[in-house]
Formats: structure tokens, sequence, C-alpha cells
């Protein structure tokens, strides 16, 4: 059996450098893998061979994904360096995954137009705001009250994709729907409040520091669920955010029922955002700003899949 204390460990570290909740259970299920792989050897007796070992059994065997790869490759490098504190030199010459270069799949305006109608409730809203936002999906799920502001209609995105936050920009039609949602969360959490509850999770310790915030109006999220639940980390019960996957299987159904022959996810509204703004003549720079890409290379994928054509190129056939 893995030694339970060695995973307390990896966990509390994780937990100390602020990880999220989601890259702490990935990082000590690659760990678990990782030793198991290696008929439960502890990790400070395996070195450079085991670890390469089992990065080509993912690749080879598993097929796994580039992104995949590294992410068991990050969870490794973050025992051995975080953990075991052993500084080993090898550690930062292992070669990672090259990631292929995907085109995004976009929609056209009438496709997303079609596919937006199609949905309803919660998962209609929030669709509109990953097309009107270019937020990525848990980033409109874990939208909080005070995130938003109507009077300079903007939302602030908080601890974005690399801890980052930033601004983008908030659609005037959605200022109304937003404000009905604002006000059902609210009846809501008023109701848990009279019942004895309304705390919600506050990120980096925000609850220690500020003991009444958890149950302050703002830091509410904005999209509730509709059940109570059990923190993991404080053990506290509380009101969590709408489970993602009530909007992805909303959008893959709607996509099905339209019959369109493109491979739609939620991540696919965001594509659409970016695409379209470039298409209306905005500035790269700016659209980079608005989805918080670190490098204006990772924007510049939309110019390929403008409408335009291939690169803007008019086909010879054309002037047959």
């Amino acid at each position: 059996m893995i030694q339970p204390r060695l995973i307390d460990q990896v966990r509390d570290a994780l937990r100390v450098h602020h990880y999220s909740l989601r890259t702490e259970e990935a990082y000590i299920q690659w760990i678990r893998r990782f030793i198991y792989f290696h008929n439960k050897s502890h990790p400070k007796d395996l070195g450079e061979v085991e670890i390469t070992a089992f990065l080509t059994h993912l690749a080879v065997n598993r097929n796994v994904s580039a992104s995949t790869q590294n992410q068991a490759l990050s969870a490794i490098l973050f025992l051995y360096k975080k953990v075991l504190k052993q500084e080993l030199e090898w550690l930062d010459d292992v070669v990672r995954a090259k990631r292929p270069t995907r085109i995004p799949v976009v929609l056209d305006r009438a496709e997303v137009k079609r596919l937006l109608n199609r949905l309803t409730g919660t998962n209609k809203l929030l669709a509109y705001l990953l097309y009107g936002t270019g937020m990525r999906m848990m980033e409109a799920i874990r939208l909080r009250v005070g995130d938003i502001d109507f009077s300079y209609h903007q939302i602030i995105v908080r601890s974005g994709k690399g801890n980052k936050d930033r601004v983008t920009v908030l659609p005037e039609r959605l200022i109304p729907h937003l404000q009905v949602q604002l006000n059902k969360s609210r009846e809501l959490h008023n109701q848990d409040l009279q019942n004895g509850y309304g705390r919600v999770y506050l990120p980096h310790a925000l609850s220690r520091k500020y003991p009444a915030a958890d149950r302050e109006w703002k830091w509410q999220y904005v999209f509730p669920s509709n059940n109570m639940s059990k923190d993991p980390i404080s053990g506290g019960v509380g009101r969590h955010h709408v489970h993602e996957k009530n909007l992805q299987r909303a959008i893959k159904s709607a996509a099905h029922a339209l019959d369109m022959n493109k491979h739609v996810t939620t991540h696919t509204l965001r594509h659409c955002f970016a695409t379209h703004l470039l298409e209306d003549g905005y500035d790269i720079r700016t659209v980079q700003e608005l989805l918080g890409h670190k490098d204006v290379k990772t924007t510049q994928i939309y110019t390929h899949v403008m409408q335009k054509g291939a690169k803007g190129v008019r086909s010879p056939l054309e002037m047959l």
C-alpha cells in the first residue's frame, strides 16, 4: 500500500503553493499511478530511468495525449522538488511531449445563434456568457457576484489560467438576464442564511483572514448549485457552483439535435468569440488581453479560421 504520509505531504505542499483542488486531485492520482507502475516502490528509490519508463508507458501503451503526458510529468516533478526536496540535475532536462498545433473548431454566426437558441435556462445564459465574453467554461461557472461590474460593462475574471486575473467585456444585452439570475441567487442565499448556512468556499485562506466574508453576498457564486455540499478541504457545508457537466451535456445535445457536422464543445464558443472579434476588425492584441493569452502567438491561431478562406487566398479555380 502507498504510505498515506507521503500522499498527505503532497496534498499539504499543493495547498501551500495554492494549487487548485482539481490540480491537487490530478497530481495525487498521477503520483499514485507512478508508484504503482513501479510495484509500489517509494519515489525516493526511483530516478530518471523509472520516470522515463513511466512516461514512455503512457505514450506508447496508454496512447495518452501530449498534454496528459505533460501533466503526469509535472506531478512527478512537483513530488521530487517540492515534497522529497530532491534537486536532481536531470529533473530539469526531462523532455516534455510536444503538443501538436490544432486548428480550433469555429462556428459561423448563424450556427452560434442556432446553438444558443436551442439551449434553455441556466445553460443558455452560461453559453451566452461564453460566447459574449470569451471566458473559459470554469471561469464562467465560478463567476462571483462581486466580479460583475455593470457600470463599466466588464467582468473581472479571477484566478484564470496561470492563476492570473484579467478583465473582459460584459455584453449589454446580457445585463437584464444576469440581473434576473442574481435575484434568484440572492433569494436562495437568503434562504440559506435563515437556515444557518450561506457559506461559500473562499480561495487562499481568505475565510481565516475575513471570518464573515464567506457569508457576504458579493462572494457568492452567480450560478449556485441547487444542492448543498460538503467542502472537501474545510469540511463545512455550503452551496457550491453548478456542475460543469450539465452545461457540457446541454451543448453536446443541442449540437447533435441541430445535426451540426462539427465537434462542438463549451470551448468552441470561446473560439467563436475570438474569431468573430478578429473578423470585425478588432486588434489582435485587444483580443489577446480579453482571452488572457500569455503569448500573442496563441491568439494568432484564430486568424487561420476567419471567414476569408485559407490564409485569405483566392483559388485560381475562381478565375477559370
